[in-house]
């Protein structure tokens, strides 16, 4: 078979290609920085023509442009399983709708239970054999391409070609058009710690052991985390985590990972995608020592725990004085989603010698008040991502404590300790209300 004789054959213009989407269809628009550029204008340009096309995204970095001209969702209607910064903001004005799940679960999704007539799927140029890469996201796209019935590539050789695992690549005979693009891999910058970021990030140092496996979740504390690392005397170092970002080229760049102590994929460093700056796409395109899996291998617990000292680092939004965590939303506002916190959580505590770490800033300023993010109870309408039976550690800027093990009284007491000081008092007010309180517990 002569691929490239293929290739022409299937190239079309992407105008032509999104004639295939039907009104009342499913269209898939791929995940993280594989979302899909010319086909999103092509499919906008046909909104005149269309009704009732539903759309499904993962954490898109910029507002699809069916959204944009189609504000009123008469012709299309955008959907998100995990929302992004541009996404939340769509949400804050009913044009982007949440679809939960555990991040673990979502090829089954796709394979049981979703239906799909068209997917768009971004991918790096064509090897010699055939294959398409899925590029620095391979998630849940091999799910994607078995359930879907037709499937178009946008080609944009910009993108990083992440090497498997498995499941890492679609070859061009299940590919029904394909179109060719050029426009730069989407970013997003390194975000720069806080004071309580550096004080969390310390705390969790201090936790850390050589030839520990590290899981890190995005944000500033995370990242310093990272950069701590790499500046520390730990060695042996690996990691089996759901995202790769800037942090992990620091520690591996400093010498602290090797991978020698885990018990499978050894040696390896193993995620299912990556965001991050150019430092991070340009360090794993093609690199050997990275390898990318789908994310039912990735975040599966029973996986995770078959390496020992696993260490999972994530953050939340608020808990209350039981230990339920929100993690995903502020009351009824939707910020992100379940992710993978759930899948690492229980993972890490599986694993033998390992621990699973929930942080957050103790507080913070609204309109010149403090703002407890530890509440007697959660604020209404927030999402408990975590349940309270599940939590290892967590941590704040005024400490560390472990609430597996521990009575309701107990928990009380060991999460206000970690409160910002001026809203301890008032937690222990609270606390007898509730009846969480015992006469014996410590007075604040």
């Amino acid at each position: 078979m002569n691929f490239q004789e293929e290739y022409k054959r299937k190239l079309v213009t992407s105008d032509e290609a999104v004639k295939l989407v039907k009104s009342g269809d499913w269209v898939e628009y791929g995940a993280f920085s594989g979302q899909v550029v010319e086909l999103d204008k092509a499919l906008a340009r046909r909104k005149d023509e269309l009704t009732d096309v539903k759309i499904r995204g993962t954490s898109r970095i910029g507002a699809p442009e069916v959204v944009l001209v189609d504000p009123e969702n008469e012709h299309f209607t955008y959907n998100s399983t995990h929302l992004s910064a541009a996404e939340r903001a769509l949400g804050d004005k009913h044009l982007c709708w949440h679809l939960p799940v555990l991040y673990h679960e979502q090829p089954g999704y796709y394979r049981k239970h979703i239906r799909t007539d068209v997917l768009f799927l971004t991918v790096p140029s064509m090897d010699e054999w055939g294959y398409f890469n899925f590029g620095p996201q391979v998630s849940h796209g091999m799910a994607l391409c078995e359930s879907t019935g037709k499937i178009i590539v946008e080609v944009n050789p910009n993108f990083t070609h992440a090497l498997g695992g498995f499941q890492e690549g679609i070859h061009i005979s299940k590919v029904d058009r394909i179109i060719e693009a050029n426009w730069p891999q989407p970013q997003i910058p390194r975000i720069e710690p806080s004071d309580v970021d550096k004080k969390i990030a310390s705390l969790i140092m201090e936790q850390l052991r050589d030839g520990d496996c590290l899981q890190l979740g995005i944000g500033g504390m995370p990242n310093m985390v990272g950069y701590l690392i790499a500046q520390s005397g730990l060695k042996d170092l690996g990691i089996h985590t759901e995202m790769f970002v800037d942090s992990f080229v620091d520690m591996i760049e400093g010498g602290q990972v090797t991978g020698a102590k885990k018990n499978i994929d050894k040696y390896k460093v193993v995620c299912t995608f990556a965001l991050g700056s150019k430092i991070t796409y340009d360090y794993i395109d093609h690199n050997p020592l990275i390898a990318f899996y789908p994310v039912d291998y990735t975040n599966d617990p029973f996986v995770i725990a078959k390496n020992d000292n696993v260490v999972a680092i994530n953050n939340c939004v608020e808990v209350d004085l039981t230990g339920q965590i929100c993690s995903e939303s502020s009351g009824h506002r939707m910020i992100s989603g379940t992710g993978g916190q759930w899948d690492f959580t229980y993972g890490a505590y599986r694993s033998k010698g390992g621990r699973a770490f929930i942080c957050m800033s103790s507080a913070y300023t609204k309109k010149g008040s403090l703002i407890s993010r530890i509440k007697s109870t959660l604020t209404p309408g927030a999402v408990v991502t975590l349940p309270r039976t599940m939590v290892h550690y967590l941590v704040t800027e005024y400490g560390m404590v472990e609430l597996k093990g521990r009575t309701l009284w107990e928990r009380a007491e060991a999460v206000i300790s970690i409160a910002h000081p001026d809203v301890r008092d008032q937690l222990v007010k609270e606390a007898e209300e509730i009846g969480v309180w015992r006469k014996s517990n410590k007075r604040r």
